[in-house]
């Protein structure tokens, strides 16, 4: 079975086809590439929509993008086919202050320097098909030659189909509580699983902040427990807490030191957290908590 049977088996044309692999060069955005595909499809579609010059012409002479994701070497998994609907011509300026575009900035896009040179970028409008609806994130093809070659025109090559998994390969297993490490970017696209999980653990936790290794303690005890509380730091920056108000929050780490009973009581959890501010020398001036 190959790809390109797939889709005449839907009479859709391979000469239309542009195929993508996507991969991002940047280790931070290549970390979180995964659940920015599985859970943000908004940004998903900001990263795909405009392409560098060669590959934007290539797009304005297709009918259909397929969209794979890099698996190991040599392989894709499936992720969406789109019909290109037009496109529309922005400046170098309109492109890098899109809003989408400045929030995958954060998850480690190297940002404007693909386009900021150029007069206009095309920004395309694709529109995901249902075309093997029940594949989407299973599908896993063979990549033909080489692999910096991240585009091809489905009709000019092969692409075996290796295998269809059981289960979303984007979905990435949660680790045991103890071995969590997030980023504030990471808690905004966290994957559906792990937020049921989170939203039930009440606890206390490390926030650490990179750039001077200082540290605060904080515990999560109230509706939807940890989630809550880390969302509440996603948002804001500083969760309210007046030693994290002027520090930069894309520098913090967030981890779990200590979960506790669902019923345990409210005082019992300060008590618990105060005692790892003690032993952590969380304390300010030394670290980030004011009490």
């Amino acid at each position: 079975m190959t790809f390109n049977a797939l889709l005449e088996g839907a009479n859709i044309d391979p000469a239309k086809v542009v195929v993508f692999r996507h991969r991002p060069t940047e280790p931070e955005l290549n970390r979180n590439f995964d659940w920015i595909v599985a859970e943000r499809p908004d940004l998903f579609d900001c990263y795909q929509n405009t392409h560098n010059s060669r590959t934007e012409s290539a797009v304005k002479r297709a009918r259909h993008v397929a969209s794979f994701l890099r698996r190991g070497p040599g392989e894709a998994v499936f992720v969406g086919l789109y019909d290109i609907d037009g496109w529309e011509d922005l400046t170098s300026r309109q492109w890098a202050a899109r809003p989408l575009h400045q929030e995958l900035e954060t998850y480690g896009m190297a940002g404007a320097s693909g386009g900021a040179t150029r007069e206009t970028i095309a920004q395309f409008k694709l529109l995901e098909t249902e075309f093997l609806e029940d594949w989407k994130r299973k599908l896993i093809i063979q990549w033909p030659g080489l692999e910096r070659s991240w585009y091809r025109w489905a009709d000019r090559n092969v692409f075996p189909v290796l295998a269809i998994a059981e289960d979303d390969l984007l979905a990435r297993d949660m680790p045991v509580w103890s071995d969590i490490s997030l980023t504030r970017a990471q808690i905004a696209i966290l994957p559906r699983k792990w937020c049921d999980a989170l939203r039930q653990w009440r606890g206390v936790y490390l926030i650490i902040d990179r750039s001077d290794r200082r540290l605060y303690v904080g515990s999560a005890g109230g509706n939807e427990n940890l989630l809550q509380r880390w969302r509440d730091y996603a948002r804001s920056g500083h969760g309210g807490n007046k030693h994290l108000k002027d520090r930069d929050p894309q520098n913090f780490t967030f981890s779990i030191l200590q979960r506790v009973s669902p019923d345990l009581p409210q005082d019992e959890l300060v008590r618990i957290e105060t005692s790892w501010k003690t032993r952590l020398g969380s304390y300010w001036p030394d670290g980030l908590n004011d009490n």
